[in-house]
């Protein structure tokens, strides 16, 4: 792309701003105010629960009806983030940053012993910023960690949704474009569907990246065979398997550590750690399924070029990286206990490979 068209692109403009204020206005309003399921979540150290309301689905389907009406009526038009998709970008990346910058100042300036917001200073500046400085920070007693994480998941669905409008609009849908939607609307709806799951993780946030694999099919016509879509299927529901498989049997497993995994008692190594279903075939099998359902997300995109797997690419990285720290703080954690672990579990994500 010309950087003559590029630079002034990445310009958030007021609409782009508005839109932005306006998509998080709406996520504060409605998970306080929308009925939904209330979970506690784990113990803390201090023997505190954070309490969640789970009412994610019921928002989603709410904001796409709103949208959707909107755009019928001519209020909204259903291309905004396709076409300003660039602008989104830096406004929200801008935004980002502002917020991270005042967690980290009042972070540092908390007297708050309690395990949520009790400040973690290791006195380096970059360090803190970006690993942060409490648990679980909160404004307007909205849990900021819970917000941005469904925030990142419907927005996802929103690019998509935009961008799918623009292709049907420009006559460029595509197989691929349609196999993708499909793909990333069932793994986005499935994760609101077993919203209260996320309450019983150790996740970091990772961007979806949606705007840049759909942009791409936008832009680039891409044929699959019927032998590639079988696939690429095949890929996308294994994937689903595994993650979805051995999330739950995690979050069954903290509430009720007697409860049976396929169909036998559990492997439980010190009373604590789960050695059974998928938790018996590797250490972090979950991140296998999120690496699979990743690439079922790109592969639509086929294979002439590598910047669609961008994002499997990324996330590979990033989820070795979570892993090897995971290690290390269970292995203090759990001392004994992690060495029986280890050699009942010898593999860390890929079974005889890794």
């Amino acid at each position: 792309m010309d950087l003559d068209v590029l630079l002034p692109s990445l310009i958030p403009s007021l609409q782009s701003v508005y839109v932005l204020v306006s998509y998080f206005v709406y996520l504060a309003v409605a998970g306080e105010l929308l009925p939904g399921k209330v979970i506690r979540g784990v113990v803390l150290s201090d023997g505190s629960q954070l309490r969640y309301r789970c009412n994610g689905l019921f928002a989603l389907t709410l904001l796409v009806a709103i949208l959707g009406i909107s755009a019928k009526l001519g209020i909204v038009s259903p291309l905004v983030v396709a076409d300003r998709g660039l602008e989104l970008l830096s406004a929200t990346f801008i935004f980002c940053v502002l917020v991270t910058l005042v967690l980290y100042i009042t972070g540092r300036s908390s007297s708050d012993k309690s395990s949520s917001l009790k400040p973690h200073v290791s006195g380096n500046l970059v360090h803190d910023w970006w690993f942060g400085i409490q648990l679980n920070p909160q404004f307007l007693s909205i849990d900021l960690k819970f917000f941005f994480v469904r925030a990142g998941m419907m927005g996802w669905l929103l690019i998509n949704l935009s961008i799918l409008a623009k292709s049907v609009q420009d006559g460029s849908l595509s197989q691929s474009m349609i196999l993708y939607q499909i793909f990333c609307a069932l793994y986005i709806l499935d994760y609101f569907v077993h919203e209260e799951y996320m309450t019983s993780t150790w996740d970091i946030i990772a961007e979806r990246l949606g705007f840049m694999l759909g942009w791409w099919l936008l832009h680039n016509k891409v044929q699959l065979t019927v032998p590639a879509i079988v696939a690429n299927c095949f890929v996308f529901l294994i994937g689903y398997m595994v993650f979805r498989g051995a999330n739950k049997q995690k979050h069954i497993f903290k509430k009720n550590p007697k409860t049976p995994i396929w169909g036998k008692p559990p492997v439980v190594v010190g009373g604590k750690l789960l050695a059974s279903g998928y938790w018996g075939i590797a250490r972090h099998c979950n991140y296998l399924g999120d690496l699979m359902l990743a690439l079922s997300f790109s592969l639509p995109c086929g294979i002439s070029s590598p910047v669609p797997y961008f994002y499997p690419i990324y996330l590979l990285i990033l989820l070795i990286w979570r892993e090897r720290r995971d290690e290390v703080r269970c292995a203090e954690k759990y001392k004994e206990i992690w060495a029986e672990y280890l050699r009942l579990v010898p593999y860390r994500i890929l079974p005889y490979v890794y």
